[in-house]
């Protein structure tokens, strides 16, 4: 049974290291699992790569695996398949050998209880698996959006999250669906994934592809998703009268300043605050968080988001990865670390 692990640490901005280690001893109740592949999430993961990260919280209070604070050394990564290759006393044996979703930082080995972790259904493989907390935030923001038949939606930021949640919103009967971002490539898949036009934010025509000459002009509903604080101000010039702006993305240290003495302020709007690690109190009645990451291995299974992957890594490679998402965005949508085959 293996003794060490490799483990990423972000340790200051633009500075990642992986770093050898010594596992845990296997606790009863608890089992060891050898990671297959984890997904880098850009947004989160380039605030802590670049240093804009808030400080004194912790990163995910929702997560054992990630209840430090955020600072440097830092682990974290949210988005791994592992199979189980150890069991503690008092582990039911049928864990063995089973291929399961974690939330885990990136490293090659952890140790977990069996309620921390989500055994991957027969039709999803790993790499369509490690995308679940992005489609689970796609819910989420889905959920919290309420969108209506025959409503114009505009999808701010089509990196992972925002492509899942065009793909999750092209199944309603909107009457547009326009997706915004500023790479050719994001918009592509934005277009293969139902959105009805993709547009880059700087495109003058961005105003009429919502019925600019209707009584009802401009967006029922602006999903802001693109973890750019300035966006916010595009959202609500596109949103129109009594609108919504659903703000998913987490800014960090990033600030913008904010229009609101114009179109903002007369036309009654709503700003909604969405993020997933909690259900919205209005759903509590009838979810939890096992229902919706249900739904969300649902949605994987449909929308087969694994052809969204561009570049896969070997974990000892992080620094190259985060560097390219750093470096060269337009390029990648979906960036995977591998590792060695589990024996």
């Amino acid at each position: 049974m293996a003794t060490c692990r490799q483990s990423l640490y972000f340790t200051a901005p633009y500075q990642v290291v992986v770093r050898q280690e010594s596992l845990p001893p296997v606790p009863p109740g608890h089992l060891l699992a050898q990671t297959l592949c984890s997904a880098i999430s850009p947004g989160t993961e380039m605030l802590l790569y670049r240093g804009q990260m808030p400080t004194g919280m912790a990163a995910d209070v929702t997560i054992e695996a990630l209840a430090d604070d955020l600072a440097y050394p830092l682990k974290y990564g949210y988005a791994a398949v592992a199979r189980v290759i150890a069991l503690g006393e008092g582990v039911p044996a049928v864990w063995q050998g089973r291929l399961v979703f974690a939330f885990q930082p990136h490293e090659s080995h952890f140790v977990a209880r069996p309620d921390q972790l989500w055994p991957l259904p027969p039709e999803i493989t790993a790499e369509t698996a490690v995308f679940v907390p992005n489609m689970e935030t796609a819910v989420s923001f889905v959920m919290d959006a309420q969108p209506m038949i025959g409503e114009q939606v505009a999808v701010l930021g089509q990196g992972v999250v925002g492509l899942l949640t065009t793909a999750l919103l092209a199944q309603f009967p909107l009457a547009r669906l326009l997706a915004i971002d500023p790479y050719p490539l994001r918009r592509e898949w934005a277009r293969r994934l139902g959105a009805h036009l993709a547009l880059p934010p700087d495109d003058p025509t961005l105003r009429a592809a919502l019925q600019a000459e209707s009584p009802y002009a401009g967006a029922d509903l602006t999903l802001e998703l693109s973890g750019n604080p300035q966006a916010l101000n595009l959202a609500i010039a596109l949103t129109g009268y009594n609108g919504r702006v659903l703000i998913g993305s987490w800014y960090g240290q990033k600030q913008a300043p904010l229009a609101l003495g114009g179109h903002f302020h007369r036309s009654q709007m709503r700003l909604i605050s969405s993020q997933v690690s909690h259900i919205a109190p209005q759903w509590r009645g009838r979810w939890e968080k096992a229902r919706r990451l249900q739904i969300a291995w649902d949605m994987l299974a449909q929308v087969q988001p694994a052809r969204l992957i561009t570049h896969r890594f070997p974990l000892a490679e992080a620094a190259s990865a985060y560097a390219l998402l750093d470096r060269e965005p337009e390029t990648a949508v979906q960036l995977l670390f591998t590792y060695p085959a589990v024996g």
